[in-house]
């Protein structure tokens, strides 16, 4: 889990546009963040496997 305050200070605009850092929506986690679902790596994990994003499916092979 994020740190509160570093996720709130986030929400603020930047001074300079190079220093926006995407976040995930659930959990406000820096890294490992999947731009066309707007969530971490492991929150998409999550919710594909519990069947929350349609259309999206485990791997194998």
């Amino acid at each position: 889990m994020a740190r509160k305050a570093l996720v709130l200070k986030s929400m603020r605009k930047p001074k300079y546009a190079v220093r926006h850092r995407n976040r995930c929506q659930l959990c406000g986690r820096p890294r490992g963040y999947i731009r066309d679902y707007g969530l971490c790596r492991l929150c998409f994990r999550k919710m594909v496997l519990d069947g929350e994003i349609p259309g999206v499916k485990k791997a194998s092979w």
